[in-house]
């Protein structure tokens, strides 16, 4: 295989790639410490990283948790049908790919410069069975077929903010339509104190499915910080106790709420319906300090 003008800045110490896309101004910056590692951001928030000689690498915190749900969706290595919502560098993708080889997969990322700006510098292998689709998440997912995918992640921000029509129980009601029977349902929720939107999710979630589970850091369930949590979400019992033994063995521990925590947790939020729908919250500049 050729090498990607990306992979090659790389080998040789060189700089960053910095496009303006539609979502704002993208930066590839290599990861000096892994010799074909980047980490891409928009406007400044980090969105992804990718090693591309070890695509199984999951750097970012709210990535490994991710990663941990598509361990589990189904016994190791076998090939799964998985939809990616938003794609940043397409890093799950990659780790689908590398970790359950014949996986047919999914993605749709409405910015089409940044997909273009991923695709040539850092390539996807030939040989993995992902389909890009530059579109709305919500208009993607309406193209899914009935009972198709074994795993729906949501992993989609607009300027730092999840977008309002992606919060809602209609939402909720495609992924639960596209879903196969016992498949999984992740996404990626941030929020900081006194988080009105993370309780406002699970309440959503808890109205359209059986099983949950949220993923997080004490210190954002406890309203100390913003950060990221992980919903999971399914209509057959979930793998809790390998789920937590995962998370709490992570570089940075995080813990598992589900069943009647989860739901105290929630502290008697309603669902959001698209009516009422709003955009998760801007982060604080000092997140990204």
């Amino acid at each position: 295989m050729g090498k990607s003008r990306g992979a090659q800045r790389v080998r040789e110490g060189a700089e960053p790639v910095v496009e303006a896309v539609d979502g704002g101004l993208a930066e590839l910056i290599p990861d000096r410490d892994r010799a074909r590692a980047w980490t891409l951001l928009i406007d400044g928030a980090p969105q992804s990283h990718v090693d591309l000689d070890d695509p199984a690498h999951l750097s970012f915190e709210y990535q490994r948790r991710l990663g941990h749900v598509v361990d589990l969706v189904a016994p190791p290595g076998r090939p799964v049908h998985a939809v990616h919502l938003g794609g940043g560098a397409f890093t799950l993708a990659r780790y689908v790919a590398a970790t359950r080889p014949r996986s047919t997969q999914q993605v749709v990322e409405f910015d089409a410069p940044l997909v273009q700006l991923v695709r040539r510098e850092l390539p996807l292998e030939p040989n993995a069975r992902v389909r890009v689709r530059s579109a709305d998440a919500r208009e993607g997912l309406a193209k899914v077929p009935d009972g198709w995918a074994d795993l729906i992640v949501a992993d989609v921000f607009s300027g730092a903010r999840t977008p309002a029509h992606l919060t809602s129980t209609e939402f909720l009601d495609d992924v639960r339509r596209a879903l196969r029977p016992g498949g999984l349902y992740a996404a990626n929720l941030a929020d900081g104190p006194p988080l009105t939107h993370l309780r406002g999710q699970i309440a959503t979630a808890a109205a359209r499915f059986a099983e949950l589970a949220l993923i997080a850091d004490p210190a954002v369930l406890r309203g100390r910080r913003f950060g990221n949590a992980v919903l999971v979400a399914a209509d057959q019992p979930l793998p809790l106790a390998e789920l937590t033994r995962r998370t709490a063995s992570d570089p940075h521990p995080g813990r598992v709420e589900h069943g009647r925590p989860l739901t105290d947790f929630a502290g008697g939020a309603v669902p959001v319906t698209d009516a009422a729908a709003v955009a998760s919250p801007a982060p604080p500049p000092s997140v990204f300090r």
